[in-house]
């Protein structure tokens, strides 16, 4: 165990030591669960073994984040910039990108190479989409970094799950309209999470490419110029879905369609339930309050955090994008989550049940103080969620 020694402002020694340095391993891990299907299958010949990382992560993971509980555990203010300079922290999200590479390679293979149930070409489609959707979360780590390396490495890793505009709309767009109306990937308060999906998805690559285009016509390029990073992006997926139907067929084009919108519904869930109803107050002047960590929903579940890069410690992140993933901390009185992201997906799956959790919990957050003017909220369901909450309308 590594211990950082730092001077608190008074002179007093401060020595801390991150308990989980090691358990971050799985995070790098994780987006290998595939292989363990293949391998009991190839070994049992059992094609339900291909679905075991499905039901792991969708019933182990809740599980597990119920048993392990909390981890409130947070760095000294004094040791961060120490834990910021640690290289092991950097390579393990590196080492993290070539992983995705051999998960996604292997599932089309073994989907490709196998006389596989028409359900189980599906099931194994699905889990590689679910693990790809971990991507996802490695290029958004890799990409807020300031390092040539890791935002090439974000690119090509978001390459996998045909996602390559998410750096240019999450760093530019997102964080910039987070918890407001104009953000597409913020939910509003009344939006199923399929509502929300037909919104994001489109909307998010709409962002993008707005983005990139006006940074390339700036410097006096049209927006299909080779320099166009969402295009780059796109052309390795181009080559990562072309070969598996070059090798095996056109039978290849439904698995890996199916991979991609798995791989996407991964990241919707995400964004669904990060900012739910959160709304950052408007000024006088017409400008948005700068985001602070309550316009996040946090989790400090253990297991959906050593999982997923600290991912749920979102409130901090949004506060201080730039800021690696093992110097996340929690705050008091945040707007919490009810479990660790993995059961939260679930919930948020079943919109009544997520409504009659979230909303009450919602409304009674602080900032809130059931005011539905404070709420970001859909349009025409403003008074109607004030009548049933007991809310001012606002």
């Amino acid at each position: 165990m590594k211990r950082y020694v730092a001077r608190s402002p008074g002179g007093a020694e401060i020595v801390y030591e991150d308990r989980k340095r090691f358990w971050w391993l799985l995070s790098v891990c994780y987006p290998l669960q595939p292989f363990v299907g293949i391998a009991l299958h190839a070994a049992s010949g059992n094609q339900l073994w291909l679905l075991l990382p499905l039901a792991f992560t969708y019933l182990g993971g809740p599980l597990l984040d119920r048993t392990l509980g909390e981890d409130r555990n947070n760095p000294p203010p004094a040791v961060v910039p120490q834990l910021e300079r640690d290289r092991y922290y950097r390579r393990l999200t590196c080492i993290a990108v070539p992983l995705h590479f051999a998960a996604f390679i292997g599932a089309a293979w073994w989907a490709g190479s196998q006389p596989l149930s028409p359900w189980a070409f599906a099931g194994l489609a699905i889990v590689a989409g679910m693990t790809s959707g971990l991507a996802i979360n490695t290029g958004h780590e890799l990409g807020h970094k300031n390092s040539r390396l890791e935002r090439t490495l974000s690119q090509l890793v978001l390459a996998i799950p045909a996602y390559g505009h998410f750096s240019i709309d999450h760093n530019r767009g997102h964080h910039r309209d987070v918890a407001t109306p104009e953000d597409v990937a913020s939910a509003r308060m009344g939006e199923s999470i399929y509502r929300f999906a037909l919104r994001e998805m489109p909307g998010a690559l709409a962002r993008a490419w707005a983005i990139e285009t006006a940074r390339l016509d700036r410097r006096g390029m049209h927006a299909w110029h080779p320099a166009n990073r969402i295009l780059r992006t796109y052309a390795l997926t181009a080559v990562l879905h072309l070969v598996p139907i070059a090798v095996f067929g056109w039978k290849m084009l439904p698995w890996l369609l199916l991979h991609d919108v798995l791989a996407w519904w991964q990241l919707t869930s995400a964004n669904y339930i990060e900012h739910y109803g959160l709304l950052r107050a408007k000024g006088a002047d017409g400008r948005y309050e700068r985001c602070q960590p309550h316009h996040s929903w946090n989790s400090n579940h253990t297991f959906s955090n050593l999982a997923l890069f600290h991912l749920a410690r979102h409130s901090d992140h949004h506060a201080h994008p730039s800021r690696r993933f093992q110097s996340l901390r929690n705050f008091d009185d945040l707007p919490s989550l009810p479990s660790g992201y993995f059961g939260a997906y679930l919930l948020a799956c079943v919109p009544p049940l997520w409504y009659r959790v979230m909303d009450p919990r919602l409304m009674a957050l602080p900032q809130v103080r059931h005011d539905i003017s404070r709420v970001n909220v859909v349009a025409g369901r403003r008074e109607r969620l004030a009548r049933r909450y007991g809310a001012t309308p606002g």
